[in-house]
């Protein structure tokens, strides 16, 4: 008794008491947290190991089983319709189903229809860089014929200026001419 007398009033004991007392809240905590961890885990796997629906597994891998066998027991009538082709005879369609496969048959002609030219796309893919080759000479081309017709249209206006400064100089020297004949002229 003297001694834990004792190692209450030492604060150093004190500190190593409050010390401990952590230590042990946090290794509860932590064991708190993985039992429910645990929990957590078993709750989530406890459907998949449920019995009821380990027996709706069980019936529908025995369904299929039981397909799977008839298959095989028909193997040879199967092999027999497979290598039969399907042309003139009629596919049993449901009813639920008949305006869908209206849809689907206005869509596959419109397909067909468009076929030849998504081919032709699709071959002339290779081809684009040469095209595009051929483009850019062409537009090369181009530019250079601009630029000759921007110049021969400066060349026809200075031209037409030019003209039209002897033509002005043409008719002063006519009228100048037509009022000195008619000075010569006698009335």
């Amino acid at each position: 008794e003297r001694l834990d007398l004792f190692a209450k009033q030492v604060p150093c004991f004190e500190h190593l008491s409050k010390m401990e007392q952590t230590a042990e809240i946090q290794a509860e905590i932590h064991q708190k947290s993985l039992e429910t961890e645990i929990l957590r885990l078993e709750k989530e796997t406890a459907d998949i190991a449920h019995p009821y629906f380990l027996t709706q597994k069980c019936q529908v891998l025995q369904a299929m089983n039981k397909h799977l066998e008839a298959v095989l027991k028909e193997k040879r009538t199967l092999r027999q319709r497979l290598m039969k082709p399907l042309c003139q005879e009629n596919l049993p369609i449901e009813a639920i189903f008949h305006r869908y496969v209206a849809e689907l048959l206005t869509l596959a002609v419109a397909f067909i229809e468009k076929l030849e030219s998504h081919l032709q796309t699709i071959r002339s893919i290779p081809q684009i860089p040469q095209t595009m080759k051929n483009m850019d000479n062409a537009l090369a081309k181009i530019n250079l014929l601009v630029t000759e017709t921007e110049e021969l249209a400066e060349q026809i206006l200075t031209w037409r200026e030019l003209q039209k400064g002897i033509h002005y100089g043409n008719s002063q020297i006519t009228n100048e001419s037509d009022s000195s004949f008619s000075n010569l002229v006698p009335p």
